[in-house]
């Protein structure tokens, strides 16, 4: 076991590295590009200088990792066991969701919609066949645990029903993800954060490689806070925040303990919850808003919270959040 962990922290600082080495060639390339993030009119005015900062900065963490996984998978074609065949599922849902999130991200700042991006009926479309696709490997290929409750004893069975509602949990985080994705380092840390906790309940279960897996992740998180932290020099974009939640969510569907991310990942079902509860409201009383702006980090601001305020106390909550819900996998 001991083994085991010193392995899983050594991917973590090699992704880490990694990130970081490659990470100023990215930023120059992005650049040179003028890949940069636009600012929407109603957002605080403080935002404005985050203007033209370079987006789609999920290729900086997705490549290494991608990498990583891809030569360590390869070396069991020459007799070592290093990373096992079912990770390929979280590592094509993390691709194949950073590329629906690139495509987004190009939309958005230099194509045809630009400040716009993707109309939103296409991408939600897009996240829902990725998910039933990704729900349905899990439940009939994978043969993963249906549900595993805190203090209960066993797997509950959900039967076919396990396919629609894994598909509901991988695009609901994906979009929670996303709503996180708003201030220098939030979406990161909090990330970071999830996926060492479900790291974490996967080691406790002997699911040793997709602990591995979840290290190196947030390994290359570390690498991408990196150029992240306030202030910015380069923003994550939808192409690392929609592959981010899809990840989480399938790694958290694996561990059969999917019922803690209402625990570890508070901080982007806060997010979510919020934009639901200003539209819903909005809607009801014919133009009134409940909180001041969504998501919630911007009501914070608009509290007069500085960012770095609003990004280190929801990343203590977060902290707090992950080591509960490890807890709660012991019971």
């Amino acid at each position: 076991m001991t083994q085991n962990n010193a392995f899983v922290l050594g991917l973590a600082m090699f992704s880490f590295v990694m990130t970081v080495i490659w990470g100023t060639p990215l930023l120059r390339v992005l650049r040179h590009f003028k890949v940069g993030k636009i600012i929407r009119v109603e957002e605080p005015d403080r935002h404005r200088v985050k203007m033209g900062t370079p987006t789609m900065g999920g290729v900086m963490f997705i490549i290494p990792v991608l990498l990583l996984t891809g030569l360590l998978n390869a070396a069991n074609f020459i007799g070592l066991d290093i990373i096992g065949t079912s990770i390929l599922v979280p590592l094509i849902v993390l691709v194949a969701y950073g590329v629906l999130g690139a495509i987004d991200d190009w939309e958005g700042v230099r194509g045809r919609r630009r400040g716009e991006g993707m109309s939103a009926r296409t991408k939600f479309a897009a996240q829902v066949v990725l998910a039933l696709g990704t729900a349905y490997v899990l439940k009939y290929l994978l043969d993963v645990p249906d549900m595993i409750l805190p203090g209960i004893q066993g797997e509950i069975e959900l039967g076919w029903w396990y396919v629609p509602i894994a598909a509901f949990i991988i695009v609901s985080e994906s979009n929670a993800v996303n709503f996180t994705d708003g201030l220098d380092g939030l979406a990161g840390l909090i990330s970071a954060t999830a996926f060492a906790a479900f790291g974490g309940i996967a080691l406790l279960q002997g699911q040793i490689f997709l602990a591995r897996f979840c290290f190196t992740i947030v390994g290359a998180l570390f690498g991408f806070l990196w150029f992240n932290v306030h202030p910015a020099e380069l923003i994550m974009g939808d192409t690392g925040s929609l592959s981010l939640g899809a990840t989480l969510a399938v790694v958290a569907l694996m561990t059969g303990q999917w019922p803690l991310l209402l625990m570890i990942a508070i901080i982007p079902l806060s997010e979510a919850l919020s934009v639901v509860i200003q539209i819903g409201y909005f809607k009801l009383t014919k133009g009134k808003r409940f909180f001041k702006m969504a998501p919630i980090h911007l009501h914070f601001e608009l509290l007069g919270w500085s960012e770095t305020q609003v990004v280190q106390r929801f990343w203590l909550i977060a902290l707090l959040a992950g080591m509960v819900g490890i807890g709660l996998a012991l019971v």
